[in-house]
């Protein structure tokens, strides 16, 4: 373990050791926003009633019912959404009055019966069923009153409300920065034949039958406003073509119920304007690291200028070397705060301009710049590791003591231009560690919670057989160098880089997430990783299950052209990807290779 300043006694090791191990989530003296608390859940239910188009349309498809709310509704007004509302009291006890699925759980037929109840009060639609099963028809509508109690009025005419036809697809969390917020499940059913939608011209105006992608490109040309989800259910509705398709991707998911996906979207500024991100969006980590109550106030856009701060003790500066294979750029970041110096990791290409900004944002107590006290390189390729001696040089000629290179030197496998020597080596699992003390004997600052960062390398071969990454104990974070990256999957190139040797890090990695409690991965590329709800170990996850299905993909194509070249496979095993690609793809499919041939 280094420890900046002091040699530190057995004891002290101990305690700085353990302290960390068990910490979770990111300390919140860290965290850059005050916290504060979301507006209360309001429980809600939507349907979108569905129909393949009209016979004789020349678009095909499906189409959605949507209506224009209210001017004057105090959520989305004016927006063309599905109909919906609140959930009452009444819906929970009018069970008895609903058919239901044998996977129907209470809670999904009370969501059922709210969506139905809304869509007769709305829209003058009915989905129930007569006493001998065949369906509602207009002159069963005629005679319920839509102002009146619903259940009570269907179970006098006999009516069975068709709960068992209406499935869930969705569901949808307001965003954490609204003043009303509502829990909605998306609901899907058949829009029963021979109904005409009469809208009720206070809640709800101009019902409209619309395809999907119709509805996005009205609304991108600005005569056909949606909101956020709305938007992000008709791209992914978007992609199925008929009625029965999507019920049965609804009724496929399993016995649970379970909506195809769930999402509490998150927002911050992008091109100067306010931007909103699903879980599965690239920004949404990044978000939910900087502002995890939802305060709309971090911007998104790459910085090459002035560095990121993602918490009080961590900052981001990315290099100005975008490119095919950096993305935007190579990210370097500085751990650590004004009273206990920083450690730099990855500085980068030997970029003068970048370095300094570097070293101008490590200030110390007294607003003094080049308080690094480690340079730390994840791996030797050169748009990582070649900015470490001269951002060193810069400290020591501005009169800071010389911080040491630390990491692993690079293989004889490494290519010429990824040749890296450290000052010192990083054992796998060593600690390195920043606080604000000046003498050991000063336990209460040697112990102090706020103003000590531990940073854990981990080595993990795969991408460059000296690759390592890093924990940031206190605050459960993961910088992940080019092992983990946001956007793209990286380039293993034999025979420095190893698939056997990096989907077996990717459980290393695993693991330490629950070891140390990781939340968030930090990429050398890309925006911060993971959220609240699936994290970085979910992350993880999806990246080794791409990384093998790519590879099954592969084995396929070799078993059907056996004799074929790399390039004849690269062609049909990355048809996915654009051809441009391809000679870099064509370095991972290798490393592919030689694996699955290893497997035999």
């Amino acid at each position: 373990m280094l420890k900046y300043g002091i040699t530190l006694s057995p004891k002290v090791r101990g305690l700085l050791r353990g302290a960390p191990d068990n910490s979770g989530m990111a300390r919140t003296n860290q965290l850059l926003h005050p916290a504060r608390e979301s507006a209360p859940l309001r429980p809600a239910a939507t349907v979108l009633l569905l129909r393949d188009s009209p016979a004789g349309s020349t678009a095909g498809g499906i189409e959605v019912l949507m209506t224009r709310r209210s001017l004057t509704a105090s959520f989305a007004p004016g927006a063309y959404v599905f109909p919906g509302g609140g959930i009452d009291a009444a819906d929970a006890v009018a069970h008895p009055h609903a058919a239901r699925r044998a996977t129907q759980s209470d809670l999904r037929l009370t969501q059922a019966i709210a969506a139905i109840r809304e869509s007769f009060e709305e829209l003058g639609i009915l989905l129930a069923r007569r006493a001998d099963g065949q369906a509602a028809t207009d002159e069963d509508i005629a005679t319920l009153d839509r102002s009146a109690p619903f259940v009570a009025q269907c179970a006098a005419n006999g009516l069975v409300l068709a709960a068992d036809e209406v499935f869930m697809l969705a569901h949808w969390i307001t965003d954490r920065d609204l003043p009303r917020r509502f829990d909605v499940p998306f609901l899907v059913a058949r829009m029963p034949e021979g109904q005409t939608p009469v809208a009720d011209e206070s809640e709800q105006f101009e019902p409209v039958w619309v395809r999907p992608a119709d509805a996005l490109a009205r609304h991108k040309a600005g005569d056909f406003f949606i909101i956020f989800p709305t938007i992000r259910t008709l791209e992914r509705l978007q992609t199925l073509t008929t009625v029965d398709a999507v019920l049965q991707a609804c009724a496929a998911v399993n016995g649970e119920e379970a909506p195809l996906w769930t999402s509490c979207p998150r927002a911050g500024y992008y091109a100067g304007q306010e931007a909103r991100y699903m879980e599965s969006d690239m920004p949404y980590g990044e978000l939910a690291l900087t502002c995890p109550d939802g305060q709309i106030v971090h911007t998104l856009d790459w910085q090459t200028e002035r560095p990121v701060p993602l918490l009080h003790n961590v900052q981001r500066l990315t290099a100005a070397n975008p490119g095919a294979m950096t993305g935007p750029g190579t990210n370097s970041y500085l751990v650590g705060d004004p009273h206990t110096g920083y450690i730099a990791i990855d500085p980068g290409p030997d970029d003068a301009a970048h370095l300094q900004r570097l070293w101008q944002a490590a200030t110390d107590a007294h607003g003094q710049p080049g308080d690094i006290r480690y340079i730390v390189c994840t791996h030797s390729h050169p748009d990582h590791s070649p900015g470490a001696k001269p951002l060193q040089a810069l400290c020591v000629a501005h009169g800071r003591a010389s911080p040491p290179v630390l990491g692993l030197p690079s293989a004889p496998t490494a290519r010429p231009a990824s040749a890296f020597t450290p000052d010192s080596l990083l054992q796998n699992n060593e600690l390195l560690v920043l606080t604000g003390i000046a003498h050991e004997g000063d336990l209460t600052l040697n112990l102090s919670h706020q103003h000590r960062h531990t940073l854990q390398a981990i080595h993990t071969p795969g991408h460059a057989a000296n690759h390592l990454c890093l924990v940031l104990q206190e605050d459960g974070l993961l910088f992940s160098g080019d092992h983990v990256l946001n956007g793209s999957t990286t380039v293993i190139d034999p025979p420095d880089g190893n698939m056997f040797d990096y989907l077996n890090s990717l459980d290393v990695l695993s693991t330490a997430c629950d070891t140390h409690h990781i939340d968030f991965i930090l990429p050398a590329h890309g925006w911060v990783l993971g959220d609240l709800g699936g994290g970085a170990k979910h992350a993880i996850a999806k990246l080794k299950a791409h990384r093998l299905k790519r590879e099954a993909k592969i084995h396929r194509v070799m078993h059907a052209n056996p004799d074929g070249s790399l390039d004849d496979w690269v062609a049909q095993a990355y048809d996915d990807t654009p051809a441009r690609l391809w000679p870099v793809a064509k370095r991972s499919l290798l490393a592919h290779v030689e694996r699955i041939r290893a497997l035999g």
